[in-house]
């Protein structure tokens, strides 16, 4: 792996233990110097999705613009790819090489992102990077928690004052919510998906129920095409239809109820988002403000991109994840379909299932169906403070409607 042969180019300080905390994705605030922000900062505490929507975009999304009300506030939407695919890279390495295009040029004096641990690829270990090269030890997924805001106190003692910043929505956040008091004179935030986060030892049993060889993965993807990608060390790779997953063989709690409770899959408080979903097989870029457009024109030169597609009809799969979630009653959701049935299944999700955007647009209201119903079954006295009212939007569709007591009848946010 490149991971494991390049020296040692992006640092983690010494952090302090973290303290324990209810619904908590380990951020990294709790373990720095803003502690006592966690109140205000936590997707998880006092969320303000809408607060923070107007500091970063100068508005609130609006549900009735386009696929605001699925993607968040954004300028423009791309399918794209590094025209020059990065060895060891997730998909093709868009978000590294931006990262190494900001240091390379001086816009910032260092980038705060995710490498692997040098004992375990798959555990994330969060690290201050300053030297364009460094970046390649941040390339591919790591599954865990990772304290990356725990390195603002180094970078503060440091005097860096232009940073910046790639992580997942929990992560941006709590950085978005502390932005004003942190005295910077420049912050870029590039934004990753993330859905259903578990602990790296958790996942490592996930793997040993995919493979009889799970030391031998090097990769694992959630594909957009209803499949899972493994690649191995001998170069050879296999997919597991979603429908064969082993879900009913994990434990009820494999996902933590935080990552089951966010309502920010698509990390819309970033300046750019870099996922997948909706680039059938590509990337997939929101550019969301001025400052993710200066990102995207700093490889423009490097990468292909083409318009987003959009195809299938998502209705039919929503509905089903709905009735399996509500009969899980805060479990995970399984199919029951016999399983010489679930082969036949899942070639007529790839064939005819939502693809593009429609994709994008079914995982992000099954996300909101599940946070909803995770709530309620698990915090219903938190579901007034923790669902935006766009989430309540998505779902009506489906019959999901606010129970007596679920919705503030007051506006939901100060700021």
């Amino acid at each position: 792996m490149v991971i494991a042969t390049l020296p040692l180019l992006a640092e983690t300080p010494t952090l302090a233990p973290a303290p324990h905390r209810d619904l908590c994705t380990d951020c990294g605030v709790s373990r720095s110097s803003w502690a006592h922000q966690c109140g205000k900062a936590c997707q998880f505490i006092h969320p303000r999705y809408e607060t923070l929507e107007r500091q970063v975009h100068g508005r609130a999304r609006d549900v009735a613009r386009g696929d605001e009300a699925f993607f968040g506030v954004h300028r423009a939407m791309h399918r794209a790819r590094l025209d020059r695919p990065r060895a060891g890279a997730q998909w093709t390495g868009i978000t590294t090489r931006i990262g190494e295009r900001l240091l390379e040029i001086g816009a910032v004096d260092a980038v705060l992102a995710t490498a692997s641990d040098a004992e375990d690829r798959w555990r994330p270990r969060p690290v201050i990077v300053t030297a364009p090269e460094g970046m390649a030890e941040c390339r591919g997924m790591k599954m865990g928690y990772s304290p990356l805001l725990a390195l603002l106190d180094e970078c503060v003692a440091r005097g860096y004052r232009r940073l910046a910043v790639i992580g997942v929505a929990c992560q941006i956040h709590a950085l978005r919510a502390l932005e004003a008091e942190l005295g910077l004179e420049a912050l870029y935030v590039i934004g990753t998906p993330c859905s259903d986060n578990t602990t790296t030892e958790r996942f490592h049993q996930f793997l040993g129920l995919l493979t009889d060889t799970p030391d031998e993965v090097t990769y694992l993807e959630f594909l957009a095409d209803f499949r899972v990608e493994l690649r191995f060390r001998d170069g050879s790779h296999r997919y597991i239809p979603f429908l064969q997953l082993p879900i009913r063989d994990l434990p009820r709690d494999f996902f933590p109820a935080t990552c089951r409770s966010c309502f920010d899959y698509t990390n819309s408080l970033s300046d750019l988002t870099v996922g997948y979903m909706g680039g059938e097989g590509d990337q997939w870029l929101l550019v969301r403000t001025a400052r993710g457009e200066a990102l995207l024109d700093l490889i423009r030169d490097e990468v292909t991109l083409a318009a987003p597609g959009s195809r299938g009809d998502r209705t039919g799969a929503v509905k089903t994840f709905v009735a399996l979630s509500e009969r899980a009653a805060g479990g995970l959701p399984v199919r029951g379909a016999p399983d010489w049935a679930r082969p036949v299944i899942g070639w007529a999700q790839r064939r005819f299932g939502p693809k593009g955007l429609e994709f994008a647009r079914t995982r992000v209201e099954m996300k909101c169906a599940e946070g909803i119903l995770a709530l309620r079954h698990e915090r219903p006295h938190r579901m007034k403070r923790m669902i935006p009212d766009f989430a309540w939007h998505l779902v009506a569709r489906y019959g999901l409607t606010p129970r007596a007591g679920e919705r503030l009848q007051t506006p939901q946010e100060t700021t």
